[in-house]
């Protein structure tokens, strides 16, 4: 019988194939950001439902980048009920009134976290981003995406409208073991290798602006 195991097991060999089939996707997206941040623009970073967890984790975090703006709307976030964030992930026209509350603009980078990459808001959000001129990388599951339609009104995945894709390699529907007679699979893993992704991305900037002779600014923990 499956359990927790057998979940840490494929967690962790998911891990090393991101680990080592994204560092190259990494550099990149680093180099934009440090790029943007020694020029004095903005890096911002968003998701929507679970995703938003993802944009937190790069936002007043001890060790990480304080120059970072995080977009958390309340509405598409778990916190005010699952149903509702669903639905507003999907609604067209909602990421255009997030931009012109969050003044993404010429040559900032803007991290878009979206596991499924099919939804409206996310999709949006980056076509409206590079509209501005901002970069955008995205962080999405290439086998989710590429296995669903989209959701958005052009068409496109989240994965098609990015500068640079990191891919968390996590299955179609996230979730990884198959317990004998449920019916649903369980042990997502999206969250968990997006947060060391993403930590990892933060680590290559912070190399970057270092051998660049630009020292960035880096958050204390308020705990020691």
């Amino acid at each position: 019988m499956p359990g927790a195991e057998e979940y840490l097991t494929k967690a962790l060999q998911l891990a090393h194939q991101a680990a080592d089939s994204q560092l190259g996707a990494i550099r990149v997206a680093a180099n934009l950001v440090a790029d943007a941040l020694s020029a004095g623009h903005t890096f911002w970073v968003f998701g929507t439902g679970h995703s938003h967890a993802l944009a937190e984790e790069l936002y007043g975090r001890a060790g990480g980048l304080a120059d970072v703006r995080a977009i958390l709307e309340p509405s598409l976030m778990l916190h005010e009920g699952l149903q509702k964030s669903s639905l507003l992930e999907r609604l067209p026209g909602l990421a255009e009134a997030l931009l012109q509350t969050h003044p993404v603009a010429a040559d900032d980078v803007v991290l878009i976290a979206s596991n499924s990459g099919r939804n409206a808001v996310p999709v949006e959000f980056a076509l409206g981003s590079r509209d501005r001129g901002a970069k955008v990388i995205a962080l999405t599951s290439m086998d989710h995406s590429t296995a669903t339609t989209s959701r958005a009104p052009s068409g496109l995945h989240l994965y098609e409208t990015a500068d640079v894709v990191i891919d968390n390699c996590g299955l179609p529907g996230d979730a990884i073991i198959t317990v004998p007679t449920v019916p649903e699979p369980t042990g997502p893993t999206s969250t968990m290798i997006g947060a060391l992704l993403l930590q990892a991305l933060t680590v290559e900037v912070v190399t970057t602006l270092a051998t660049r002779n630009q020292p960035p600014n880096i958050l204390r923990s308020l705990n020691i």
